[in-house]
């Protein structure tokens, strides 16, 4: 399992959110800074910054911008100026592979975690086969090096609950301790921990159940409730002692000081930051807030991700929407699981119903925490990729494990049946190396099609620029255009890439103003992220739709597509002119926002943001009339797109137009 992510991960450039996760953390550890990264806490970004803090790096200074864009631009600076080419002594690659290197330990702390909760559970086989299905998993391979938080939350996880099945089966101290250990981690690993403790409440209310069930055959009336009342007693005061000390973990990670940031340096207002949950969850949040319960930091986090949840569009089964839906993690489930680990789950299936496999407590510790976590992930509407659910996975091969062994071990017919599923899950995973991130299952086609279906870290999480660099060499292409997924938090530039960027969401996020000339001479490289769209929410706001009908002369690394050729892309084109008009309108330079606006139009009749911008500067204008025309224009795209995609310009443009009706009628 080490090589595989060993020699898989040396060939991928730095990934979206990896740059923001070292500097983040780099800074933790440097000047106890826990506010650049508040929407991760802090133990996977510390761990990557470990290998780091003995060498001599020059470190960009804090240049005080909104701490998202903070991170992610200094991050970049860190990583990428202190190669020899800019005066230091290690280059981005050396530096990215300390880090993934360092935080891939959780990983294989999960594999291993997996093999003795199997051969404990379910016995010695049943361990085998968990391990050697995790250790050719495609999901946990690809993000498992990878520094993000969610192989070590998996890990943590699966830690959390196997902690617990063991305490409950023989209560000491020691295995308390330990509970208590593990959803600490978790908690100062990825906010979505907090769900350990309905989790758990589930479980020894389960425990309790079976206890009533096993002592009422024996004891009656109140002796009966006596015994259950003190189990119960016992097992929640349990629960009391290890969410203390998990807290107590969590505060541990950011130097028990409720301030996110040292002296001199603040964070965003809380109020603000909790501004547009529901009332319930504000008021919870600043209670403990204004209590100092958690740290302030965790708690802006928590609060960030949940406010980024409630706008995030989605790209699913081959179309853009709006919002989140519930079946996108089923569907995702049903493209990157192998068809090996199917079989072997309806097997497992099978075995239940037929009475053949039927640990209670075993199958319960299992099911729980899987069901919640996919429950609550269902209804979330973040939807961004398979790797927001990757806690399922051990469980899920646990199950399928144990309910496939205790069928072999009856009939060697099932033997191997078992053996041929675990070879296919093998096979598939090696036939993806190295480009495990992209992985499909063969009935959607494998890796080249999952782009069709999933997009953003299922396909193209902006790790191919090695691969592109490659492709550039071979090639001898000196003169290009890049739509890359994660610029400018990484730049095709810092690779050596000689491609100048196009527009895409992130470059407008990062208020990147990119020039694009009437004709765009190829090739032209897109990633997959930016190639449908889905960030923009709307097929009609898509720059690039129109390449999507069409064959790539290339596909680099399942992610990144080249066409050559010359193309014109209008929509592309006009995208600076409608920031400009909008810019210069702020600075009441109405003539030139007019300018700006009226080229926009020109350039693209069917960009609804040049309609809306150039009907909002006339009506600035007082020249109402032509405002309701362009107006009337947007308003008519706005209905062509997908209903979800609708609300916001449809309510806009009819506000806007509202407002020029009053004007008339005003006789103004």
């Amino acid at each position: 399992m080490a090589a595989e992510i060993v020699f898989s991960v040396r060939g991928e450039s730095l990934s979206w959110d990896e740059g923001d996760h070292i500097f983040a953390g780099y800074m933790s550890l440097k000047t106890h800074d826990y506010g650049l990264n508040p929407e991760h806490p802090p133990l996977v970004k510390m761990v990557a910054a470990l290998p780091l803090l003995p060498l001599a790096l020059r470190v960009p200074p804090l240049q005080g911008r909104w701490y998202k864009t903070e991170a992610y631009m200094d991050g970049r600076e860190l990583l990428y100026r202190n190669g020899p080419g800019d005066g230091g002594r290690y280059s981005a690659n050396s530096l990215i592979f300390r880090a993934r290197m360092s935080v891939m330990v959780f990983v294989l702390l999960l594999a291993l975690l997996t093999f003795l909760a199997g051969r404990e559970m379910f016995g010695t086989s049943a361990g085998l086969v968990a391990l050697t299905l995790i250790a050719f998993e495609p999901t946990i391979l690809t993000n498992g090096p990878f520094v993000t938080t969610d192989a070590t939350v998996s890990c943590m996880f699966l830690a959390s609950i196997y902690s617990l099945y063991r305490w409950v089966k023989a209560p000491t101290l020691l295995r308390l301790l330990t509970v208590g250990l593990a959803c600490g981690l978790a908690l100062a690993a990825k906010h979505s921990a907090i769900l350990l403790l309905p989790m758990m409440l589930v479980l020894l209310a389960g425990e309790v159940a079976g206890r009533w069930l096993s002592l009422r055959r024996s004891i009656q009336g109140a002796a009966l409730w006596r015994r259950c009342g003190l189990h119960a007693l016992k097992l929640f005061g349990g629960l009391a002692a290890i969410s203390a000390l998990a807290v107590l973990i969590l505060w541990a990670f950011y130097g028990f000081r409720y301030a996110a940031r040292p002296a001199g340096l603040h964070l965003d207002d809380m109020d603000g930051a909790a501004h547009g949950l529901s009332p319930l969850v504000s008021r919870g949040v600043l209670f403990f807030a204004h209590h100092h319960l958690l740290p302030e930091s965790y708690l802006f986090g928590l609060c960030d991700v949940i406010n980024v949840g409630e706008w995030s569009p989605t790209f699913i089964l081959g179309k853009v929407l709006n919002h989140g839906v519930w079946y996108y993690f089923p569907v995702a489930l049903a493209i990157k699981l192998t068809l090996g680990i199917f079989g072997l789950l309806a097997i497992a299936c099978m075995a239940f119903l037929s009475g053949r496999f039927r640990p209670a407590r075993e199958i319960f510790f299992l099911t729980v925490p899987a069901a919640i976590y996919l429950g609550v992930a269902i209804h979330s509407t973040l939807n961004i990729g398979i790797r927001h659910i990757l806690p399922v996975f051990p469980f899920l091969i646990l199950l399928a494990s144990g309910g496939v062994c205790a069928l072999a071990q009856r009939s060697r017919r099932w033997s191997y049946a078992v053996g041929a599923l675990v070879a296919a899950h093998c096979l598939s995973s090696l036939m993806a190396y190295p480009n495990y991130l992209a992985y499909a299952n063969e009935a959607w086609g494998g890796p080249s099609q999952t782009h069709r279906y999933l997009t953003d870290s299922n396909t193209d999480w902006g790790q191919q620029l090695i691969a592109v660099k490659s492709y550039v060499d071979q090639h001898q292409i000196h003169d290009c255009w890049f739509a890359y997924f994660v610029a400018s938090g990484i730049l095709p530039s810092d690779y050596g890439i000689p491609c100048k960027l196009l527009p895409t969401a992130d470059t407008s996020w990062f208020g990147m103003e990119i020039d694009v000339p009437p004709v765009v001479h190829g090739p032209i490289f897109i990633s997959y992220g930016d190639l449908y769209g889905y960030e923009f929410g709307s097929e009609k706001l898509n720059p690039y739709q129109e390449f999507i009908a069409r064959k790539p002369d290339a596909v680099i690394q399942d992610g990144v597509a080249v066409y050559s050729g010359d193309y014109s892309i209008p929509m592309a084109r006009a995208i600076k002119h409608v920031h400009d008009a909008w810019r210069l309108r702020q600075r009441k330079d109405i003539a030139g926002a007019l300018q700006e606006a009226e080229t926009a139009v020109s350039i693209d009749p069917e960009f609804i943001n040049a309609q809306r911008v150039l009907g909002r500067v006339l009506q600035d204008q007082g020249r109402n009339a032509e405002a309701a025309i362009h107006y009337n224009q947007a308003l008519a795209i706005a209905r062509t797109m997908d209903p979800s995609a609708q609300e916001e310009p449809v309510n806009w443009i009819n506000q806007r137009l509202g407002e020029i009706s009053k004007a008339t009628a005003q006789g103004r």
